[in-house]
């Protein structure tokens, strides 16, 4: 019995003894594991003098610089369309004519109302003539004291009575005349020709309608005629941006019919005008047009067509730049320590100083032993892959520009890291 007491407390000794010996090894590689630095691994390119253009995009639409909407300016049936759409015509061409009938007959009309009012003229005109010699006789028998005074005072009456009708028959003509006028003017309207030298890009009417003018309201666009040897890109450019755009800024514009085809442009108008759109929602969208002239000249372009704008603002040439992902916002870096018995700053000056650090502030990472090291940088132009360093870089240093995560979160001054490779620049990709 007792030699069995005996193996079954070895049996638990032993039991116990491996337990323990298990937790106490789990606690050691907990602890070792512990202590153990992350290895981030990142990839870097070297900092080199490039240069930088600034560029703003912007799309929009491909439009004639001049062109002119045809609106008649009389209303009737169209009775004449010598044009067609596409179709190119000269300058003082016939574009359309509207049926003259009502116009003629008011013209005779008008003319037969003036015919009238001069008749009416020349028989006031006699009148004044007679009234005007009595008048006088009068006056010189009262000087000679041959007439009364009543005698006087009636032939001057009747003077100036014939004098007012004559005056109201001459305004009368005045008036049939601007009549005739106004009549034959709206007759030659009915007849209109085009105002430049260029191509029917839009026809919206067909032989036989008819036409609002717009003498009362907006009337009916008939056509339009745009002059297609200058033309120009429409874009919108955002608010924020559009500060940066200067008259005579070169543009290179891409036309999504002709591929990636670069066409060269020049600004030549900045909008003051904001065109708002999704007004009092989230998506609301300022803007503002600028008006790009091709230098190119494309014959196969048509207006309408869409296009893509990069607008050079600015380039600054034999800079130091790194990749645009490289630079990230950081607040966390570069806090002021605590202060000491042994510090002669003053604690209001360290409030200071946190307050400030508290702003995030643009770094960059470089490798210098395998570390990460943060460094601030003041930056400036930027194209679409490099960016301008006014401050904080010599150059020839190799600087983090992978991955988005290292560089946005995971990396601390002093990080241990792993270069997996030097990324191609964007120049030695394009070689």
């Amino acid at each position: 019995m007792a030699n069995g007491k005996q193996k079954k407390s070895k049996k638990k000794l032993f039991v116990f003894g491996g337990l323990g010996i298990l937790v106490v090894a789990v606690i050691l590689i907990v602890i070792f594991q512990g202590n153990k630095e992350e290895i981030i691994n990142v990839q870097t390119e070297q900092v080199a003098k490039r240069t930088i253009t600034q560029t703003v995009s912007a799309t929009g639409k491909i439009n004639p610089e001049f062109k002119v909407v045809i609106t008649p300016e009389v209303t009737g049936e169209i009775v004449q369309l010598p044009v067609k759409e596409g179709q190119i015509v000269k300058k003082g061409e016939l574009l359309i004519k509207i049926k003259a009938d009502a116009y003629m007959a008011q013209k005779q009309r008008s003319e037969a109302s003036l015919s009238a009012a001069k008749s009416a003229l020349s028989q006031r005109k006699a009148e004044l003539d007679k009234i005007t010699s009595d008048y006088n006789r009068m006056k010189e028998l009262h000087a000679k004291k041959l007439a009364s005074d009543a005698d006087l005072e009636t032939a001057k009456s009747n003077y100036l009575s014939t004098t007012a009708g004559y005056e109201a028959s001459k305004a009368n003509v005045q008036q049939n005349e601007a009549s005739l006028r106004e009549t034959i003017e709206s007759l030659n309207k009915t007849a209109i020709y085009s105002p430049m030298a260029g191509v029917i890009t839009q026809l919206n009417v067909e032989q036989g309608e008819r036409v609002l003018g717009s003498g009362f309201s907006q009337g009916t666009d008939i056509m339009t005629v745009s002059d297609l040897s200058s033309m120009e890109a429409r874009v919108d450019v955002d608010e924020n941006d559009v500060v940066l755009i200067s008259v005579g800024d070169t543009a290179y514009i891409k036309v999504d019919a002709f591929g990636d085809k670069d066409i060269k442009g020049i600004v030549t108008q900045i909008g003051n005008s904001a065109k708002t759109s999704g007004l009092g929602s989230q998506e609301q969208v300022v803007n503002f047009e600028v008006r790009i002239r091709i230098v190119n000249k494309e014959n196969n372009l048509r207006p309408g067509m869409s296009c893509n704008a990069d607008i050079r603002t600015e380039t600054v040439s034999n800079v130091l730049s790194v990749p645009l992902q490289s630079v990230t916002a950081r607040g966390d870096f570069n806090m002021p320590k605590e202060a000491s018995g042994d510090e002669e700053e003053s604690m209001a000056q360290v409030v200071e100083k946190k307050s400030n650090d508290n702003k995030p502030e643009e770094i960059v990472f470089i490798i210098k032993n395998g570390k990460a090291k943060s460094v601030a940088v003041k930056t400036g132009l930027s194209d679409d892959n490099y960016i301008e360093v006014k401050d904080g870089l010599k150059g020839g240093e190799d600087v983090v520009n992978g991955s988005y995560r290292a560089i946005s979160r995971e990396l601390k001054n002093g990080s241990l890291v792993k270069v997996e490779g030097k990324k191609k620049s964007f120049t030695e990709k394009k070689n």
